[in-house]
């Protein structure tokens, strides 16, 4: 695990070197330009970033392929968190430790810098790889139809619009993992996927690209669901027992406590079994599934 903490910790370094340059155009008005900085730069575990980039490593292509991707889905995360902190959707005061871009730059500031941030993710990919004469155009073309696919209407917005709807009423399973495979999973498979497009992945290589993060996108979830019923809350940061108190659907409340933990361990396996399965290794693939499962905050 140490290995696995230290190999982010590197890959965080590398990724941040790439972010504010990336958000350098002529005409960007200053307060907006400051908007987006404030929020790309806010810090994070960059794991979305750090995924594109290992794929490449476990297929044995120069990583700084994946720089570009890997900056436009970090610009998509972002972007999703302002808008999920604004008051008519999640109304946080606080994102990793510090005010939400609306608190800071206002409520249309911070709503426009969200809609900045997701429409230069695609223009940077456009630009950054149409100057590159190891990627294909037709490699470019994927790359941004997955970018659309999944963070669009059909994948994590679309996630967030039914854990909306879902709110104060009791979900059953399907609906449940439907809001998680969309709203949290289908970034860490973009990233994985793209990874796999500029690699030149086998097809065998991206289907078991595609299963693993789909299992560790919902293996998250559950963990998260599960320290929500017995973690620390001085490690999490959050009051331990808030989803039972609000009502929230979740795998402790649908399937109880014990099958939550049977059916996280049975995403991991399966997760690490893909990797294998198609012959993909790498130090941090494998050790990140453990790492979801075994996190305490």
């Amino acid at each position: 695990m140490d290995t696995f903490q230290s190999y982010l910790a590197e890959k965080i370094a590398y990724i941040e070197q790439h972010l504010t340059p990336a958000l350098e155009q002529e005409g960007v008005p200053t307060h907006l330009y400051e908007s987006m900085k404030y929020s790309l730069m806010a810090g994070g575990k960059r794991l979305r970033p750090m995924l594109v980039l290992a794929v490449l490593e476990a297929l044995d292509k120069p990583v700084e392929r994946g720089v570009p991707f890997a900056v436009a889905l970090e610009m998509i995360h972002t972007y999703s968190l302002i808008h999920d902190d604004l008051p008519a959707m999640d109304d946080d005061d606080l994102r990793r430790g510090k005010p939400t871009n609306h608190k800071v730059y206002g409520e249309a500031t911070a709503i426009l810098a969200g809609d900045a941030l997701l429409t230069r993710a695609f223009s940077h990919v456009a630009e950054a790889y149409q100057e590159r004469t190891d990627v294909a155009s037709a490699t470019i073309v994927k790359l941004i139809a997955e970018l659309g696919k999944r963070a669009g209407a059909t994948g994590m917005v679309g996630g967030q619009m039914a854990d909306i709807e879902g709110e104060s009423k009791q979900l059953d399973l399907e609906q449940l993992e439907f809001i998680h495979r969309h709203k949290t999973g289908d970034l860490l498979v973009a990233a994985l996927r793209g990874g796999g497009y500029l690699a030149e992945a086998s097809e065998a290589q991206m289907d078991a690209l595609t299963r693993y993060g789909v299992c560790i996108g919902l293996a998250f979830q559950i963990q998260d669901d599960i320290l929500n019923v017995e973690g620390d809350a001085a490690k999490l940061g959050k009051a331990v027992g808030s989803d039972a108190d609000r009502n929230k659907s979740t795998y402790p409340s649908l399937l109880g406590l014990a099958e939550s933990k049977e059916r996280l361990s049975a995403l991991i396996a399966e997760a690490k079994a893909a990797l294998a399965v198609a012959g993909i290794e790498h130090s941090a693939l494998s050790p990140l599934a453990d790492y979801v499962q075994n996190r305490n905050k």
